[in-house]
């Protein structure tokens, strides 16, 4: 048994989804764009601001692992827009891109072999890439979650969705 490939294997697994939370691609697919700056009753930030957020600090961890001299943002206002801040298409777009992006570089840092997912960061030695992986993996998935339930609240699911109830 190869315990590095199995550990690889499963952490992609995690940065992927779809085993026990939705894939990234699942949750912005067919997105309405007249609504990405829409709010929920109760809710003070839009799908735009969720996705916003999961990119900054995604980048910030990705950052993290492979920049001795990266800055993090101010927290915690640093880590997504205002909440009277808004978004065109284009920049939807950008986010969107962006995060993907970032997630496949990290998926990318995961798959090589050459990674030592264990080894403490040079400029962190409290951290390592492995920690950092599920750090994302599980921020990302509290964060497509409650995207994927205020699609479902604001009723943005596409019309025969597998996703939409009742």
């Amino acid at each position: 048994m190869n315990q590095d490939r199995i550990v690889r294997e499963q952490l992609q697994s995690l940065l992927d989804g779809g085993n026990s939370h939705m894939e990234f691609a699942e949750v912005i697919a067919e997105f309405p764009i007249e609504h990405i700056n829409s709010k929920a009753p109760g809710v003070p930030y839009s799908p735009w601001h969720f996705l916003e957020h999961m990119r900054i600090a995604q980048w910030d961890i990705l950052e993290f692992i492979r920049n001795p001299d990266h800055v993090s943002p101010d927290y915690p206002e640093g880590y997504r827009p205002r909440a009277d801040q808004q978004a065109d298409e284009a920049q939807w777009n950008q986010t969107v891109l962006d995060f993907a992006n970032d997630l496949k570089a990290l998926q990318d840092l995961v798959a090589d072999p050459d990674t030592d997912l264990f080894a403490p960061l040079p400029h962190a030695p409290k951290y390592t890439i492995f920690r950092e992986i599920l750090v994302a993996a599980d921020h990302n998935s509290y964060h497509l979650g409650e995207l994927a339930l205020l699609r479902q609240v604001m009723d943005l699911w596409p019309e025969g969705n597998r996703y939409l109830t009742g």
